[in-house]
């Protein structure tokens, strides 16, 4: 029985991963379609679909679903979703900028307010916790052993600021300068590992254990829903 129930356990978190990285592919193909519907088909010059793709060849996407991706937004089968952002706030007054891509406005709105509500939050009006936040662009660099080093040649590059993170180095520029970063950064020969453009909050909340516990699942739940792209907030 003991081999059984071990076999269960791994089993549903198999399941659990499967489900978890299907939902990343299908967000991920949403923001391809909408962005080459927005932008035209070209990465080169269509920035933001750049973004969307990379982002995608990062978790191993197939190309093909990425350029079925591209071809449906060049196509008539986009032309349902649209992008919205809404702004609430969570358990310890936790302030949320949540970022979603639909094809159903109320549905979406439906499944946000339930998620702010059973956490004892609420869904704000547009301005309400967006002072709070600035909109930032945001590159992750591959960190070597002198990462000290590193980082001064990535100061001396100009950028607006630059911190060592356990994943990488966060090079942080002004929202419309991204794409020229970008480029500045890989010219001197550093991995840029990830690049999007990112709401960071001016300050952060510091909450005791069970309140920071309960909305961390809060935003966990957020992020779970099929039609949010990204969810932000000043924990």
């Amino acid at each position: 029985m003991s081999g059984h129930s071990k076999w269960s356990t791994i089993k549903h978190k198999k399941e659990a991963t499967d489900h978890k990285r299907g939902q990343i592919f299908t967000k991920l193909v949403r923001a391809i379609t909408v962005a080459a519907r927005d932008g035209g088909p070209d990465i080169n010059s269509n920035f933001k679909l750049r973004l969307a793709v990379e982002k995608a060849h990062q978790i191993n996407m197939p190309k093909v679903n990425i350029d079925r991706a591209i071809e449906k937004g060049t196509g008539a089968g986009s032309m349902g979703f649209m992008e919205a952002v809404y702004e609430g706030f969570g358990p310890g007054n936790t302030a949320v900028i949540v970022e979603v891509l639909t094809d159903n406005k109320n549905r979406a709105v439906s499944e946000l307010k339930k998620v702010f509500e059973m956490a004892g939050g609420s869904l704000g009006q547009p301005g309400s916790v967006a002072f709070l936040f600035d909109k930032k662009g945001r590159l992750v660099v591959e960190k070597k052993p002198a990462a000290d080093k590193q980082m001064l040649k990535l100061i001396d590059l100009g950028v607006e600021d630059v911190v060592e993170t356990e994943t990488g180095i966060a090079v942080l520029t002004p929202a419309n300068h991204l794409d020229e970063v970008k480029s500045k950064v890989e010219a001197e020969g550093f991995l840029v590992k990830e690049a999007q453009l990112v709401y960071l909050a001016k300050n952060y909340l510091d909450l005791d254990q069970a309140i920071r516990e309960k909305a961390e699942n809060f935003l966990e739940s957020l992020d779970d829903l099929d039609d949010v792209q990204e969810v932000y907030s000043n924990l």
